[in-house]
Order: C-alpha cells, then sequence, then structure tokens
C-alpha cells in the first residue's frame, strides 16, 4: 500500500470555460469570439457554446464527482460571466447568484472549492481596445475583478489562485498561434509575461488587503511546470536546458516565490534588446506580493538540444532561438496527445520545489491523460474501461509519493478532470475526464478510473 500524508487532499480540475458553456454570458471572452469568426478552427467544428453543460447540471454533476471520490474541485470564475461593466469592475447579478450557487453546491456535497481568476479567458472587448494583457490598464481592470471575488465568495473559498498556466498564454496566443489573437511577436511575449507576473502581484495585494491576517486563507498561482532536461551532457546541451528552464519554468516561478526575476534571464533579455518595461514601484509591488502556496500542472517533460542556428543569427527574436526540441529515443509516449508520458518529472519537479523554493506548500493542480475515441473501450454495461489512465495516475503518484517522503510539502492531488470538458481549438478530440460526458446528449457516466479514484481518495493511497 502506498500511503499519503494525513489530510492529503483528492481532487479534480476543471475550468469556467471549458465547463459551463456560453448560456446567459453577458460578454464573449476571446475563445467565444474566434469559435463565432472561424468554427473551422476548432476539432470537427466543436465550440464552446454548450461545452459540458455544468451552467445548467452542476448539481448533479457534483453529485457525480462526488461519487467518483472528488473531495474537492478547482474550477474558475468568468470574467467575462461575472462583470458587467470592465471599467469600472460592476457586477452582472445573474452570474453573481450562478457562483454562489455552485459554491454552496460544492461545500454541501463535502467538495472543497479550490477557485482560479483565470484561465486563458480574456474578454474579448479587453483584447481588442487593450491587447489584453498586453496593456497595464488591463492588469488594473483584472485587479479590480478579482477583488470583486474576493469580496463576494471569499467567506466560503479558503484556496484561490490568480492564473492558470500563464506560459501557455504566451505559447497560444503569441508565439505559436493556438489561441485567440493568434500574433507571432516574441518581444511582445515578454512584456506580456511581465504584465501577468504583476496582474498576479496585484490581485495577491487585493487579497491580502481583505485576508491578510485569516491563516486559513490562502492565494497562490497554478503553473505548468515542464522540466527542462539536455538531450546529452554536452556544454551546449546543458546551456539550452538552463535557458529553457529560465523560460519555460523560472519566469514565473521565480517573482510569484521568491519576488523577483531570475537575474540570468532579465541579463539575456536585456542583451537581446527585448527587456520588458517595469517600475520600481511595479517590482516592489511584485517583491511584496508572493504566493502562500503553489498549484503545479504537470504532464509531459520537455527535452532540448543545442540550436542548429546559432542565437545571434539575423532572425527575429524568439524564446526558442536559444533551443531546439529533441525527441529522446525509445520514449513512452500518449500518441493522441503527442506527449511524452515521463513520470519521474514529477519526483524532479517535488525536490526542485523543496531544495529552491522555500519548500513552499505546494499540490498537483492537473495531471491527466488525454485519449482519443475513447468509445472504443465502452463495455457491454456502458462503462468506459480506461485502465490507461489508472496506470497512468498510479505512475506518476508513486513518483510523487517518493518526492512527499523525501520532505517536499506537497498537500495534494487534483486530477484533469472530472467531467470530460472541452479543450480549446482541439474541443472534444481528446478525452480526460474521471467521469464520460457524451456530448450529444450530456448524459453523463462514471468511468473505471472515476471508481478506482473513489477508492484512492478514499483509503489516501492505493
Amino acid at each position: 500500500m502506498l500511503e499519503f500524508p494525513q489530510n492529503f487532499v483528492w481532487g479534480a480540475a476543471t475550468s469556467g470555460p471549458q465547463s459551463e458553456g456560453n448560456f446567459k454570458k453577458q460578454h464573449q471572452n476571446v475563445f467565444d469570439y474566434w469559435y463565432q469568426q472561424e468554427p473551422t478552427a476548432f476539432y470537427d467544428g466543436v465550440g464552446p457554446d454548450t461545452t459540458s453543460n455544468f451552467f445548467n447540471d452542476y448539481k448533479e454533476d457534483l453529485l457525480l464527482m462526488k461519487k467518483a471520490g472528488i473531495k474537492a474541485l478547482r474550477t474558475s470564475i468568468q470574467w467575462s460571466r461575472l462583470i458587467d461593466d470592465f471599467e469600472t469592475a460592476s457586477l452582472n447579478a445573474e452570474a453573481v447568484s450562478f457562483y454562489n450557487d455552485v459554491i454552496d453546491t460544492m461545500l454541501a456535497n463535502g467538495i472543497e472549492p479550490y477557485i482560479n481568476l483565470f484561465h486563458f479567458d480574456m474578454p474579448v472587448e479587453l483584447q481588442h481596445k487593450y491587447g489584453g494583457f498586453e496593456s497595464k490598464h488591463v492588469v488594473d481592470l483584472y485587479a479590480a475583478f478579482a477583488r470583486q471575488c474576493f469580496k463576494l465568495f471569499g467567506d466560503r473559498v479558503n484556496n484561490w489562485f490568480t492564473f492558470n498556466e500563464p506560459k501557455v498564454i504566451l505559447d497560444g496566443a503569441y508565439l505559436y498561434k493556438f489561441h485567440y489573437p493568434l500574433k507571432v511577436n516574441g518581444p511582445l511575449s515578454v512584456q506580456v509575461a511581465y504584465n501577468i507576473n504583476l496582474a498576479s502581484a496585484k490581485a495577491i495585494l487585493e487579497f491580502n488587503k481583505l485576508y491578510g491576517s485569516n491563516k486559513e486563507k490562502k492565494i497562490g498561482i497554478i503553473l505548468n511546470l515542464t522540466p527542462a532536461y539536455p538531450a546529452s551532457e554536452s556544454e551546449a546541451d546543458k546551456k539550452a536546458a538552463n535557458i529553457a528552464e529560465l523560460w519555460a519554468n523560472k519566469m514565473f516561478l521565480d517573482p510569484a516565490i521568491k519576488g523577483k526575476f531570475p537575474e540570468e534571464l532579465v541579463a539575456l533579455l536585456r542583451e537581446a534588446k527585448v527587456l520588458w518595461d517595469a517600475t520600481s514601484l511595479e517590482l516592489d509591488i511584485i517583491k511584496n506580493n508572493t504566493i502562500d502556496n503553489l498549484g503545479v500542472n504537470y504532464y509531459h517533460p520537455m527535452r532540448v538540444q543545442s540550436p542548429d542556428i546559432a542565437a545571434n543569427s539575423l532572425q527575429d527574436w524568439m524564446p526558442d532561438i536559444y533551443f531546439d526540441d529533441y525527441e529522446m529515443p525509445g520514449r513512452v509516449m500518449n500518441v493522441d496527445k503527442n506527449w511524452e508520458i515521463y513520470p519521474k518529472s514529477l519526483y524532479d519537479i517535488a525536490i526542485n520545489i523543496r531544495d529552491n523554493y522555500e519548500n513552499i506548500d505546494w499540490f498537483i493542480s492537473e495531471n491527466g491523460m488525454g485519449v482519443s475515441n475513447e468509445e472504443r473501450f465502452i463495455d457491454e454495461a456502458g462503462i468506459v474501461q480506461d485502465d490507461y489512465r489508472i496506470d497512468f495516475m498510479k505512475n506518476h503518484l508513486s513518483e510523487l509519493q517518493k518526492g512527499i517522503s523525501e520532505g517536499s510539502h506537497c498537500q495534494g492531488y487534483f486530477t484533469w478532470t472530472g467531467i470530460d470538458c472541452w479543450s480549446w481549438k482541439n474541443a472534444y478530440r481528446n478525452r480526460y475526464g474521471l467521469i464520460r460526458n457524451d456530448i450529444h446528449t450530456q448524459v453523463k457516466t462514471i468511468k473505471k478510473s472515476g471508481y478506482w479514484f473513489e477508492k484512492l481518495s478514499k483509503r489516501n493511497g492505493f
């Protein structure tokens, strides 16, 4: 029996835009807008209109999650749903009622709410008018939205998070064109990265004004950590991996926990003449408003080698001019998602946080396996026999438990996801849930992994 610490939290994660659907929303976010403009950009033409119908089904959905052993649910509040006027942060009364009901229903079912404030879902009005987080004015509008959330729901919500996967905002929207606004602008991505760090710190400042003296209430950030491994022990490959680590992980880890950006990264960006615009007052806000706990999303490692083309060649600046991807021979793959499966990274992350990040309290806020065409695994009783998902979780939990046994302060494991949800441009191409969602009927059924997770949660191990 592999056991976990007392009070270890077994949960699942989703987001507002991926679960709620567009029902009764006053505003569009960037994905609502993009789908309206270009539905063929989304897998099978499936957009965010209904998603998993959580807006209408949340009471039944939460009961199903409870049956699957989910004791905490990480989701997000949609800025585009809650707020009436973005400039004044006035409220949409119907949205306030909805989120109040969701939180109350979670608590009534013994499910602890973990609430995130931004999950790739910039209101499109702010994207078009100001450039979203390209603008420091939008940073202030976001902080005002955050303050409203803390005031409205903070009496019942103890665990708050400012952002989910800020690096993916850069990758998708400003570097590799898989999120709207589909820009390719390396220097602009640097400024957006800084502004998001500033936005997170300003939201934490608002939180601390309200709850700073309340030790039960905590605020953090959710980062997708992808440890960068060099292709070889050569100095060139190790240098490439170090720069990849600075960009992919430390650019958000260091300000969130240490209150400052890595000096190596600042020097690199300054030398390339792409360093962000910052003021001493803003840097003080980042320094003085660090996180209480860290959410870690982990799916796959990052393997790199020295670049074929020298970084100082005549080319547009992009963060990946310093390293090339490396495909390790013999790697285990999730071929449906084209991601390497490498559970040992969870151990490496645990030890990195222990040794280099103040051994801060943290938890796995996402870990899961996306598989296409799961209908092929449905048995005669109508249950998805997803042993591959159970094996995936067992292997990752084994590495995580090893890190915990060596002193890393991991507080919980949240699988992605509870109920099959809509995955942005990929729509429902890959399914991640412990619970199957037939998107044509919205009939939801627990998979084999859901029954296994219920036992895992009850036993606090496997």
